[in-house]
């Protein structure tokens, strides 16, 4: 199987798991596979969005759920909790529009905020404005970084599409590296 076939058989479960679990990387990647037309870009723009927002949305639940919890406690006492519930505290709207584009506070905002007394149909319907403009802006950006890669390796025609692979290895070792910062997170817990 070529690297076209694969990218257009799993592109949008990697785009969607990715969103989920790493962020930007895949997304970004998707958006430059949608400039190769390997992926759709609308596609590849739902599968952020849904990803994105399915993750922040376990991430909020767990909060609200646990919040008695020993694996949120120690959430708690992290200074990017704190911070994360100092800011919600101030700019309830705009933290939970703003939180997946602060470095940091990603992955901790939607249990601090599931903590909170921020209503759950609030949540949701920001977390999908966010989740939708988030997809959108950085789909786009990996898209608009595909015109750039592609005028440069365009000028290396004999090496074809092999550039791919670094893409696709870049991808895989962004999702590998947030993996193992999970695990080991978890593991000194």
């Amino acid at each position: 199987m070529s690297i076209e076939a694969l990218i257009a058989r799993y592109g949008l479960a990697a785009v969607f798991l990715g969103a989920g679990v790493e962020g930007e990387t895949m997304v970004l990647a998707g958006g430059l596979f949608a400039h190769e037309g390997m992926l759709s870009l609308p596609g590849t723009m739902i599968a952020a969005a849904v990803g994105s927002f399915m993750a922040d949305q376990a991430l909020f639940a767990a909060g609200r759920r646990f919040r008695e919890h020993r694996w949120v406690m120690r959430a708690q006492a992290k200074p990017a909790f704190a911070k994360a519930l100092q800011t919600l505290e101030r700019y309830p709207t705009g933290f939970i529009f703003a939180f997946r584009f602060l470095y940091g506070l990603r992955t901790v905002s939607p249990v601090a905020i599931g903590t909170s007394h921020v209503p759950f149909r609030t949540f949701v319907a920001i977390n999908a404005l966010a989740a939708v403009t988030w997809s959108v802006l950085f789909t786009s950006l990996g898209y608009v970084f595909g015109t750039g890669i592609a005028e440069l390796f365009g000028r290396y025609r004999p090496h074809g599409r092999q550039w791919l692979w670094v893409v696709l290895a870049a991808a895989v070792l962004g999702l590998a590296f947030g993996g193992f910062r999970w695990w080991r997170r978890r593991k000194i817990r």
